[in-house]
């Protein structure tokens, strides 16, 4: 291990194998580092935080802070980031509450500067957050979603899998699938084909989200007529089960299209 001697450790700290952790750091008791990690000046880890292998934090981040939130009340909850991780500077990623008891960032995943991830949010894995893009409490952001720079999401949203929204977009209603996202208000934009093309979906499958997403945002159907067409039109596939189990389960609805496909 290479840990400076200005750095502020706590001796019940947990730190893995070939950790460097620079000057200035500090990282308080119940913290566990994982091996191969390199926390750079100015970091801070706070108590009940948990580090992965070979990730990298940048100085100024603070990595779990207690919750923002007036109901928390001291419960022991953890701050998890996974492997493979990069959070830039000055990133927060509070700790749960007793809603979920964690908040969690998973691996390959990369927390822009200045972004704040809040108590309870689970986010996945190969996500992208830009820079100063602001996650409230419980929001939940699945694998391979990019959410670009200045972004805000409400309280409980969530974002599917192979996500793209559009830098500076307020997000107060759930992200299906396969979707860009942009303009403001928020709307469907189409689906992410680059991203698609990137993770290697074929053609067909490409050509089926898209035509999916017709029949749900163009046909003039509200949501439960949209459903009952996609079950009844659509043979079952992993791409249809995902788009329909995510708008079934939407409490707060989906994102609405947009005025020039309607």
């Amino acid at each position: 291990m290479n840990i400076s001697p200005l750095a502020v450790i706590h001796p019940e700290a947990k730190i893995g194998q070939n950790v460097t952790i620079d000057p200035f750091v500090v990282v308080e008791k119940n913290v566990v580092i994982g091996d191969h990690c390199h926390i750079l000046p100015h970091a801070v880890i706070l108590e009940g935080s948990r580090i992965g292998k070979h990730c990298q934090i940048f100085p100024g981040a603070v990595i779990g802070g207690i919750p923002q939130d007036l109901k928390f009340k001291g419960e022991d909850t953890t701050a998890e980031i996974g492997d493979h991780t990069t959070i830039r500077e000055c990133v927060t990623v509070n700790r749960g509450t007793a809603a979920k008891g964690k908040t969690v960032v998973g691996s390959h995943c990369l927390i822009m500067a200045y972004s704040h991830i809040a108590h309870d949010c689970i986010l996945k894995d190969h996500i992208i957050i830009g820079n100063s893009t602001q996650l409230a409490g419980e929001v939940e952001v699945d694998d391979y979603a990019i959410v670009s720079g200045g972004s805000l999401a409400h309280q409980f949203v969530r974002i599917s899998k192979h996500v793209m929204v559009q830098g500076g977009s307020r997000i107060g209603k759930d992200i299906p699938p396969y979707t860009l996202i942009g303009r403001d208000p928020i709307v469907y934009c189409g689906i992410n084909i680059v991203g698609l093309r990137r993770r290697g979906f074929t053609n067909d499958q490409v050509f089926l989200i898209q035509d999916i997403y017709r029949t749900l945002y163009t046909r003039g159907l509200n949501n439960t007529q949209a459903i009952k067409a996609i079950e009844t039109e659509y043979a079952p596939s992993p791409e249809r089960d995902l788009i329909l189990d995510f708008i079934k389960s939407s409490d707060r609805g989906i994102v609405r299209g947009s005025i020039d496909e309607l």
